[in-house]
């Protein structure tokens, strides 16, 4: 017979003397035989992945979930699959009312701001529920959340961010929502997995608007203009930044003609007309000052060595962050004396530009860093625990804003900064301006792939672009290291190599 106790020392990540206790799951504080084995399987499941950290939140979540158990309204309860989860989850939430405990926990932002989700106890309780059902053995199409990994085409992911299923649960209406599949399926095998996205998004939102107005509404083809003309009205009404957005008309349009195509829903092809497209609005160009860059490249400097690196390279590059973050290990080359990069566009193409001796030097620093500490990578700044893959950027955005919160690091007005790594594209092409370059030379350090006429792509070489661009290169790396004192020995020996 199985021990009712299970210890946290049984598991392979727990070290002995982490914790003062003796850490244990009590298996004897649930009714039922059944219970027991449901339970034991979730808890040896996160035992086996997690941490000795992991084991203790899990350990009050569980102590609550087993007094629960026990209470009357439950004693008849032989197996949690005799509820269905939105049952369970509505008792578990008056019980713990009614034993004071918190149904809710505040969780505070990288920007300060303070939202609420539920509480850990019922987020525990919903994943052993969802542990427990049994697997689905369905076509991947035919489920109501997609893994992507498990569908048989070929996903345009961009690397720096973890996008792993589509939820198309949100979308009341069963045809619609059926509807919906097919048309993301097909729009998967040519548009990149953001695109797709957004137009599951606003697909969600037109689907909430219609069980609230139209409720009568099974499908798209009972859709018309009347129909289409108040929701759009409501879209551009609600009280959000990004209600006129034109990407959600027109992710939706996409969405709607690839549903008529497919069903023969002629009606669907020609509901839109071109007004309904509303101006786009152009975001406000921000760039920071010099001395605002220097404050915050100031304690850049004294966070983790490998990203502040990052950073750096990122700013005196001026590329979009997703090419940074991508750079791979063998980007650095030298054509007639001249160190170049190659540069992955994600969203384009590849290219190559020139760059500074002190730049070329830094990279290849973050370089070794990661091959002594990786071994044979892909890509130069890349994810700790998934070394195959790049730094996400949620995970630089939230060191960074977490540093600019702990440092209460203002801006020149007073507010605290915000943080987009745009920012620094913004403040690169700011400063080549000053410089007085052409805009073909602009464009062509920025990485833009349109250009006013085709034959000055033609005509600059790779070296022409070197030695037009040397002195503007060598600015730029000047400016950013003016910024860098207090950074130990690292820069210090960079330029006296030289």
């Amino acid at each position: 017979m199985q021990n009712d106790i299970i210890y946290f020392k049984d598991f392979p990540n727990y070290q002995e003397g982490t914790h003062k206790d003796n850490g244990k799951f009590d298996l004897t504080l649930l009714p039922t035989k059944k219970l027991k084995e449901e339970f034991r399987s979730y808890i040896m499941y996160r035992g086996e992945n997690g941490t000795p950290y992991t084991l203790l939140s899990d350990r009050t979540a569980y102590n609550h979930i087993a007094n629960f158990l026990n209470s009357g309204m439950n004693r008849k309860i032989k197996s949690l699959g005799d509820r269905n989860q939105e049952k369970w989850i509505s008792l578990l939430k008056g019980w713990m009312l009614e034993q004071g405990i918190a149904i809710v926990k505040e969780k505070k932002s990288v920007y300060g701001t303070v939202s609420y989700g539920e509480a850990k106890t019922i987020l525990y309780f919903r994943n052993i529920l969802k542990f427990l059902e049994p697997e689905d053995l369905r076509d991947e199409i035919e489920k109501d959340v997609w893994e992507l990994k498990n569908l048989d085409i070929k996903i345009r992911f961009n690397p720096i961010y973890n996008v792993e299923t589509l939820d198309f649960r949100n979308i009341y209406q069963p045809d619609i929502r059926e509807e919906c599949k097919k048309a993301v399926y097909m729009n998967l095998k040519y548009e990149a997995i953001g695109t797709v996205q957004t137009e599951l998004t606003i697909m969600k939102m037109f689907s909430e608007y219609l069980k609230k107005e139209y409720p009568q509404i099974k499908n798209c083809s009972d859709l018309d203009r009347e129909v289409l003309e108040e929701f759009l009205i409501h879209l551009s009404t609600k009280e959000s930044s990004h209600s006129a957005n034109n990407s959600y008309v027109l992710a939706l349009r996409r969405q709607l003609e690839t549903i008529g195509k497919i069903y023969s829903y002629k009606r669907l092809e020609h509901l839109f007309i071109n007004t309904d497209i509303p101006p786009e609005v152009n975001a406000e160009f921000r760039v920071y000052s010099d001395d605002e860059m220097k404050r915050l490249n100031e304690e850049i400097t004294r966070m983790d060595v490998q990203l502040a690196r990052c950073l750096l390279i990122h700013q005196m590059l001026g590329t979009r962050i997703s090419d940074t973050l991508t750079l791979r290990i063998n980007c650095l080359t030298r054509e007639n004396g001249q160190d170049m990069i190659e540069i992955h566009q994600v969203k384009t193409k590849r290219y190559k530009k020139p760059i500074s001796k002190e730049l070329a030097k830094l990279i290849q620093r973050s370089i070794e860093y990661t091959q002594e500490k990786f071994g044979d990578t892909k890509y130069i700044f890349v994810n700790e625990k998934e070394p195959n893959r790049p730094i996400q950027y949620m995970t630089i955005k939230t060191k960074v804003m977490s540093m600019i919160q702990e440092k209460q690091l203002k801006d020149d007005h007073g507010e605290l900064f915000g943080f987009g790594t745009h920012m620094f594209r913004h403040y690169y092409g700011v400063k080549l301006t000053e410089m007085h370059l052409d805009d073909w030379t602009i464009a062509r350090l920025l990485g833009h792939k349109r250009l006013t006429s085709v034959h000055h792509y033609r005509k600059m070489s790779n070296q022409t672009m070197a030695d037009e661009t040397r002195e503007v290169r060598q600015m730029m790396s000047d400016i950013i290291y003016m910024s860098l004192a207090g950074w130990g020995e690292e820069y210090e020996q960079i330029r006296q190599n030289d």
